[in-house]
């Protein structure tokens, strides 16, 4: 029975792997990855030099630091690098988003009219035989028939 459940789970397990989803999940995990570098990159060589001069010292903000009582410092710069890094992520990843969410709403296709009621179906019934009637009588009419009434 053991061996049944591993079987089970693991065929489930491929089913899920290979569904187009988790590929493409994949895929955005290795591109951010490797963006992770370049705004690392960003905040470390660029930003960090700029805000060190503000901060004093004229050094990186990673390098800004308390010493604490005990010894030992609190690195606040290397604090300020983190949530640098994730602001940037989370503003790319927000207009990424903003992007593709403009592409969806573009492919949708017009909205479907709404189907008719059931009051609606039978005049469009009564309509269509009216007029069903109508060539009816006007060919019966016209194959000699007095005034082109129906018999």
């Amino acid at each position: 029975m053991g061996k049944d459940n591993a079987k089970g789970f693991f065929a489930e397990f491929r089913k899920f792997i290979t569904r187009g989803n988790v590929m493409d999940l994949a895929v955005g995990v290795l591109i951010g990855g490797a963006f992770n570098a370049i705004t690392n990159s960003l905040v470390n060589d660029i930003i960090n030099p700029v805000l060190g001069v503000f901060a004093g010292d004229n050094e990186d903000l990673s390098a800004l630091s308390i010493p604490l009582p005990g010894g030992g410092d609190l690195m606040v710069g290397s604090f300020l690098n983190a949530v640098l890094n994730f602001l940037i992520m989370a503003f790319v990843v927000f207009c990424m988003m903003k992007a593709v969410n403009g592409l969806w709403r573009k492919k949708e296709a017009a909205p479907t009219p709404p189907a008719p009621s059931n009051e609606e179906k039978l005049l469009t019934e009564i309509r269509d035989l009216l007029r069903e009637g109508q060539r009816v009588r006007e060919t019966e009419g016209g194959a000699g028939h007095a005034g082109g009434e129906a018999p």
